[in-house]
Formats: C-alpha cells, structure tokens, sequence
C-alpha cells in the first residue's frame, strides 16, 4: 500500500451509493476531510480521511464489504502527481489546449469582407 495516502478509492458502488451512507460507514475509522460520489458516471468514490493510518485500516476492513446493496471494492487512492492537482473533483470539463499546429488559418486576405453593390 502507498504511505502516506489519505484518500480512499471505492469502487463498484452501482448508482445507488448515496454520500450519507458512505459517511456513516467510514467514518468509524477516523475523522473524514471529505467524501465525493460520483454521479456521471455513477458507481464510485472518494473518501479522504485526515490521517493515513486510518484510510488504511478502512481499506483492509471495507474491502469485499456490502453498503448501499452491492459488495465494494477499497484501495488506497493511487497518487497524482500532476503539477496543481486538487484533492476535490473540479466542476465542468478542463479547458481545452488546442496546439497552433491544428488551428484554422484566416480566410486569404485577412478578415476583411467585401460588399459589392450593382446599380441599375
């Protein structure tokens, strides 16, 4: 297991694993910073726990446990180590990185449009 995780990753939740529950399970093994369902997809979460020790013994003891109907599974939350990560769920897509490469050129002439006018 990573040292030093907090954050547990449970899976197989099915849509109907509701926060409340996943609350009220976990946290008789310390005191919990936050936890996130996912609704879209549904079917997993993260639980974040304020001290590693006990986001291990959750996963040793919740692993293969029922809740909200269906057996979950519980591992250690694989770190990210991507430069300005959050440890909560943004809201909205990312911002879409399109290289200059694969850009539309402007129309040939610039951006100018013509209006021509026939008199009768």
């Amino acid at each position: 297991m990573a040292r030093d995780s907090t954050r547990v990753y449970v899976g197989d939740l099915g849509s109907g694993g509701s926060k409340p529950e996943l609350e009220r399970e976990f946290e008789r093994y310390g005191s919990l910073k936050s936890v996130w369902v996912a609704r879209n997809p549904p079917g997993f979460a993260f639980i974040e726990f304020e001290d590693p020790r006990d986001a291990e013994d959750a996963v040793r003891d919740m692993d293969g446990r029922y809740i909200c109907g269906v057996r979950i599974r519980c591992e250690l939350a694989k770190a990210n180590s991507r430069p300005g990560y959050r440890s909560y769920p943004r809201r909205g897509a990312p911002p879409r990185v399109i290289s200059s490469r694969y850009r539309r050129s402007p129309p040939a002439g610039g951006r100018r449009s013509r209006l021509v006018v026939i008199s009768r």
